[in-house]
């Protein structure tokens, strides 16, 4: 296995990222246009929910704006991830099969993408964390953007596995909007937990426990050490299979 190799192919995918205008104009945009909405549509009123993973009868109080802000900043994270990572894995698919067969081996053009998808992943968590606590305090920004990178691994890990399995991309897209649209975009909000029939359901999904970690640390002083543990592992689980996909694809006689 070379560094120079994997320094190479780190650099050439940054390349392909920046010089996609539209792509970095989106992440800077999307997040911006989703807390501004909230800002422009939400009100002030006290709302209770229910903070499930630190104990069933925990509850919060706090502004309906406030956990709105807190639930789009996680949505629209896990949304833009997603959809990075699968760019990342199939725009390169065709790519990575001739650099293996002059002589790149699947583990450097693994660990390439994964450098660039940690790098893009800080970034989003970092941009994002800052802008909501500029529309609303957070108690604990640090924390709260270590949910956000949460969200980032587990949804960029979920995009990579939709990427290695799946070849066409209007099917991967497909993929990726019916759990992140179900799963972070709606089933997750706490205002909807608090009063839905079957948690049961929403807690075994890939976005609860990182969501979990960001409205804790956001506007509480309760520990997020479990959610965090258990996002980890969720995570871990999907960038496992998209390792193994990855490296079957690639394989070369």
């Amino acid at each position: 296995m070379s560094v120079k190799k994997i320094t190479t192919g780190v650099s050439m995918i940054l390349r392909m990222l920046v010089r996609q205008k539209i792509v970095i104009l989106l992440i800077l945009v999307i997040p911006a246009f989703f807390l501004t909405i909230v800002e422009l549509t939400s009100s002030d009123r006290i709302l209770p929910f229910q903070l499930a993973s630190v104990g069933e009868d925990i509850f919060v109080n706090i502004s309906e704006n406030g956990i709105s802000f807190i639930f789009f900043s996680v949505a629209s994270s896990g949304f833009l991830v997603s959809f990075l990572a699968l760019n990342l894995i199939q725009k390169n698919n065709l790519v990575n099969r001739r650099l293996i067969i002059c002589g790149y081996h699947p583990v450097e053009l693994l660990l390439s993408i994964l450098t660039v998808l940690v790098l893009v992943i800080t970034f989003i968590a970092v941009y994002v964390g800052l802008l909501t606590n500029a529309f609303y305090s957070i108690e604990h920004l640090e924390k709260f953007i270590l949910g956000l990178v949460l969200i980032g691994f587990v949804y960029g890990s979920y995009g990579l596995a939709v990427g290695s399995l799946i070849k066409g991309e209007l099917e991967g897209i497909l993929m990726i909007v019916l759990l992140v649209n179900i799963d972070v975009g709606w089933l997750q909000n706490p205002l909807f937990y608090a009063e839905a029939q079957n948690q049961i359901i929403i807690k075994f999904l890939p976005a609860y426990f990182p969501s979990q970690t960001c409205i804790i640390t956001a506007v509480t002083d309760f520990s997020s050490s479990s959610s965090t543990m258990y996002s980890l592992a969720y995570g871990s689980i999907f960038l496992f299979f998209s390792m193994l996909t990855f490296f079957y694809k690639m394989r070369t006689k």
